[in-house]
C-alpha cells in the first residue's frame, strides 16, 4: 500500500473517431418529418396538376389558338360593322315610314275634304234617263290612234251608296272600217265597283281598222245576266 492510498488508474483507448465516451448524433426526427411532408405534397401537386389540371398546350396547339381568337375577332368586328350598318338602314327606314305616315294622313284629310266637296254635285248630276241605281249618269267615246277612248260616270243613289255594286262593263261598238262596210263588235269586258260613284277612263283597242259611231254601254252585276244599267250613246267626231 502507497502512501497516498492506492487508486485504480483509467487506461487511455483512442478510437478513430475521438473519445469512446462521445455519443452519436443523429438525423432530428421533425426535419424527417418535414422533408417526408415536402415529398409527399410536390409529388401530388404533380399528379393533380398532370391528371385534374388543365391540359397544357403544345406549341402548335398554342399557335392554333392564337389563330382561332385573332379569327373571331375578325368576325366579331364584321357582325358589328353589319350591325350598325343595318340599325341605321333601320333608322332610315323608320324615318322615312313616318313621313309617309304622315303623308297619307294628309292625303286622306285631304280626299275626305274633297268627297265632301263633291258629293253636292254629284248630286247635281242629271240621272240616269232609264232611273237605274247603279246608272251611268255621263259618258263621252271618242276615236284615238285606232282605239276607243272613254270617259265613263257611274253613280248609285244616296241610299244604296253603302251597298258596294261589283260587276262588268261591256261596250258594243257599231262603225265602220276602211273599206266602208259598217260593222258591229262587242269589245272585251272591264271591270267595275261602285260605292256612291266611280269615274272610268281609258282607252281599248278597236279591231281591223274599225272607226267606231255609236256605242251600247252595258253593265252587268257579277254572277248575274240581267243588265243593271245601259245607254247608248254617239261618238265625238
Amino acid at each position: 500500500m502507497s502512501r497516498f492510498g492506492s487508486s485504480k488508474r483509467h487506461t487511455f483507448k483512442p478510437t478513430a473517431y475521438g473519445s469512446s465516451s462521445r455519443k452519436r448524433r443523429r438525423v432530428p426526427r421533425w426535419l424527417v418529418l418535414l422533408l417526408t411532408g415536402i415529398a409527399l405534397g410536390s409529388g401530388g401537386l404533380l399528379f393533380l396538376q398532370k391528371n385534374y389540371g388543365p391540359v397544357r398546350l403544345t406549341a402548335e396547339q398554342s399557335e392554333q389558338l392564337h389563330y382561332d381568337l385573332n379569327s373571331a375577332n375578325i368576325d366579331k368586328q364584321r357582325l358589328q360593322s353589319q350591325l350598325n350598318q343595318q340599325t341605321r338602314e333601320l333608322d332610315e327606314l323608320r324615318t322615312r315610314f313616318e313621313q309617309q305616315t304622315k303623308e297619307l294622313t294628309s292625303v286622306r284629310d285631304e280626299l275626305t275634304q274633297l268627297y265632301k266637296d263633291v258629293e253636292p254635285l254629284a248630286d247635281a248630276v242629271a240621272p240616269d234617263p232609264r232611273g237605274t241605281s247603279p246608272g251611268i249618269r255621263a259618258a263621252r267615246f271618242r276615236n284615238a290612234d285606232g282605239q276607243l277612248a272613254y270617259q265613263i260616270l257611274v253613280m248609285q243613289d244616296a241610299d244604296k251608296a253603302d251597298q258596294r255594286f261589283e260587276g262588268k262593263v261591256e261596250f258594243v261598238v257599231t262603225g265602220r272600217y276602211p273599206n266602208g262596210r259598217t260593222g258591229v263588235v262587242d269589245l272585251p269586258p272591264l271591270d267595275i265597283a261602285v260605292g256612291r260613284y266611280v269615274h272610268m277612263d281609258g282607252s281599248i283597242d278597236l279591231p281591223n281598222g274599225l272607226s267606231a259611231r255609236e256605242v251600247v254601254i252595258k253593265i252587268t252585276r257579277n254572277g248575274e245576266s240581267r243588265m243593271s244599267a245601259t245607254r247608248t250613246l254617239r261618238v265625238a267626231p
